[in-house]
């Protein structure tokens, strides 16, 4: 029987995550660790509150107490907590510094401590910044570019130090743009969606050209279940979903989809530093027997359903997130 902390499990990655490992392994068992930001919505996880194998803490992963205590019950540590949105970085850095690096530091030294069988960290591709060609494979030079980057690239580089001078099992994650259920509506995907579901307009940076490569949450969740048993501890593995589209491009699909007109779009001033492209190279982790399942077409239909029936779970959360929109 394995035991599992999870930190950010009431995140939209976290929260799927969960619920894809308590479907899957009936012998596991997760505690959640969650500050319950913004972000962290406790009815992502309503549903199996009441199961016997999961239990939920409200805490800080930079509370040291919370989490020594944690993982004196737990054999491996999955670190999805972190603070996400580059808008939100580029207006106050501080809570990405310090939730991102300084708690990945404090659950490595509590990892350190209780000489932990496996250290996972869920990271991102935007370590790596920006291309205009090619792909980013995982010894690739680190080049972040923003608050939110750096605090992940920082965390990416404490987590391999940990391994190398004290020899801790641990694994680093770096997967492309996610979607999907669940996904706080601030993200283009859940913003744009919302939006057109209430007759908005959707703002669109610049001229649209940027280009990102998304990935269907429940396509990264089984590589991240992959790199749990399958994963080499102190290596990094790359997650890309292959579905490159510019932002421009990824508006008008969805337009279609909600039945709105190209008038719909509202172009914005760019974000200050705004990254062009950012491209994974996955053949590491396909080696491993991974490919995503998801069709990107059907799975965003899918995900535009959801959005469709659970206006319940996302409309409180926009009334409460409107001084970003």
């Amino acid at each position: 029987m394995e035991k599992i902390l999870v930190t950010g499990g009431c995140g939209f990655i976290g929260s799927n995550f969960i619920r894809y490992i308590l479907k899957k392994y009936p012998h596991y068992k997760i505690i959640n660790l969650d500050k319950l930001t913004y972000a962290g919505n406790i009815e992502n996880l309503r549903d199996i509150e009441k199961d016997p194998r999961y239990k939920f803490i409200k805490g800080d992963i930079c509370d040291q107490r919370v989490v020594k205590k944690l993982l004196r019950a737990v054999d491996i540590v999955i670190n999805f907590a972190s603070e996400t949105h580059v808008d939100r970085s580029l207006q106050n850095a501080k809570n990405f510094l310090k939730t991102n690096f300084y708690g990945t530091y404090v659950l490595l030294e509590a990892a350190r401590e209780r000489k932990t069988k496996l250290y996972l960290q869920i990271s991102t591709d935007e370590v790596y910044g920006s291309r205009k060609e090619g792909f980013f494979q995982e010894n690739s030079p680190l080049n972040p570019s923003n608050p939110y980057s750096i605090s992940k690239a920082s965390a990416d580089l404490l987590v391999l130090s940990y391994q190398r001078t004290y020899k801790i099992p641990v694994i680093i994650a770096r997967s492309s743009n996610n979607f999907g259920p669940y996904q706080y509506p601030e993200k283009i995907i859940p913003l744009f969606i919302t939006n057109l579901l209430e007759n908005k307009k959707v703002p669109l940076y610049g001229d649209g050209s940027n280009i990102r490569d998304w990935l269907y949450v429940l396509d990264n969740i089984s590589a991240i279940d992959l790199l749990l048993h399958k994963g080499k501890p102190g290596e990094i593995y790359n997650i890309g979903g292959g579905n490159f589209l510019s932002n421009l491009q990824l508006a008008k699909i969805l337009l279609k989809l909600l039945g709105k007109k190209e008038d719909f779009i509202q172009y914005v001033p760019d974000r200050p530093g705004h990254d062009f492209r950012y491209a994974l190279d996955s053949t590491k982790i396909r080696n491993l027997g991974w490919k995503p399942k998801h069709n990107f077409l059907s799975a965003l239909k899918e995900t535009v359903e959801w959005y469709k029936k659970n206006k319940s779970w996302w409309k409180p959360l926009k009334k409460e997130g409107k001084k970003i929109w």
